[in-house]
């Protein structure tokens, strides 16, 4: 079992500002091995049926169970888990509880307004950069042919089966559990599009006629599968809609194995390896800032930046992705800088190693495992 030493200090520092952490993340992630290998715990499973009676009576479980720390493996398989955390947070703040189950769960509103101000979320994402070298040292290459879904990337072929099953077990198991969509053909064919232009301009409106689906209908499934994790929806930095792309996002797959998948890729080639790269770059900022802070640019003229860092109280960071660095690095930096001059500028390359200032392009450039120090040394 790989220790996934990133995530278990997440949660404990987690566990420092709440009692009850909800863990999300798609399925065959490694939110389970992740939860087993937390030390002094204690794990249940929820789809057994012997462990569900015993959780019926909350406060009664709860109270025997005393201080001490919890697992509630696939916790949407109780009647009623938002109640049961609610109880746990109010009555029983002394019992850590790290739940997880399906991210469909987390998508509801019920279960949002049930638990505003008494949980941590915590996002598990497939394996990012920083985590190859605990992967028996997994190659860059191998993570973005198989994807970062555990047992994907340890196979030492291209699972094929695999993706396609998993897809299966999506529809199946995570939307039709709370979303309840009739249309199978048309969400699934919106997701294959969604996925073979992983990291472009999505135009719903383009697929309307090959899904045979409506602009609403697709909206909402774009919706349904943002909510679940399987896309990442990028939206546009902009402030001024004379000039600049305001409201069109880009969609990104959730993990380049499946992207793979949906292209059609078994070999990679430089130019796919830079979209890939694109990919694990996506991954870092959201795990480092969050979806909120995560935007695009691009201007009427079709000058575009990769991604753009946006804190709250600081300058925005335009950050462009680059397999190799190059002389077309950077290329466009200067068209957002006139329209956003207080911008500072990141390149991240798979060819770097630690972060170091480009004095002569005024720009920092750095590869992935170091992005957070880079980031400082933008300021």
């Amino acid at each position: 079992m790989v220790n996934r030493h990133i995530w278990v200090q997440k949660i404990e520092a987690a566990w420092e500002e709440r009692s009850i952490l909800w863990l999300t993340g798609v399925r065959r992630v490694g939110k389970t091995t992740l939860a087993r290998s937390l030390p002094a715990t204690e794990y249940m499973d929820c789809e057994l049926p012997r462990v569900r009676r015993k959780l019926k009576d909350v406060e009664g479980f709860l109270e025997s169970f005393g201080p001490g720390r919890l697992i509630l493996d696939e916790i949407h398989r109780l009647e009623n888990p938002s109640e049961f955390l609610k109880i746990a947070a109010d009555h029983f703040s002394k019992t850590r509880i790290l739940a997880t189950g399906s991210s469909t769960l987390g998508a509801s509103q019920r279960f949002r307004d049930t638990l505003t101000g008494r949980k941590r979320d915590l996002h598990l994402f497939p394996v990012l950069y920083r985590e190859l070298e605990a992967f028996n040292g997994v190659h860059l290459a191998h993570r973005l042919q198989n994807g970062g879904l555990p047992e994907n990337l340890l196979r030492p072929f291209f699972p094929e089966k695999d993706y396609a099953e998993w897809l299966d077990a999506f529809w199946a198991r995570d939307v039709q559990e709370l979303f309840r969509l009739e249309r199978r053909d048309a969400f699934m064919r919106l997701l294959e599009l969604l996925l073979t232009q992983s990291g472009q301009l999505c135009q719903l409106n383009s697929f309307t006629s090959v899904c045979a689906a409506s602009h609403t209908t697709l909206a909402n499934y774009l919706g349904v599968l943002e909510s679940t994790g399987v896309v990442h929806v990028v939206r546009p930095f902009a402030k001024n809609s004379q000039r600049e792309i305001v409201a069109m996002p880009k969609v990104y797959g959730f993990d380049t194995g499946f992207v793979c998948f949906a292209r059609g890729w078994r070999e990679l080639r430089p130019e796919d390896k830079g979209l890939l790269w694109e990919h694990l770059v996506l991954d870092e900022l959201v795990n480092l800032a969050g979806r909120e802070a995560v935007f695009y640019w691009r201007d009427k003229q079709k000058h575009e930046v990769d991604f753009v860092l946006a804190r709250r109280g600081a300058p925005p960071v335009a950050i462009e992705c680059k397999w190799q660095i190059d002389d077309e690095a950077g290329k466009n930096f200067q068209s957002m800088i006139t329209l956003h001059p207080k911008t500072r500028c990141l390149v991240v390359a798979a060819d770097m190693d630690k972060p170091r200032k480009n004095r002569t392009r005024n720009w920092v450039e750095t590869g992935l495992a170091d992005l957070d120090k880079a980031l400082l040394l933008l300021d």
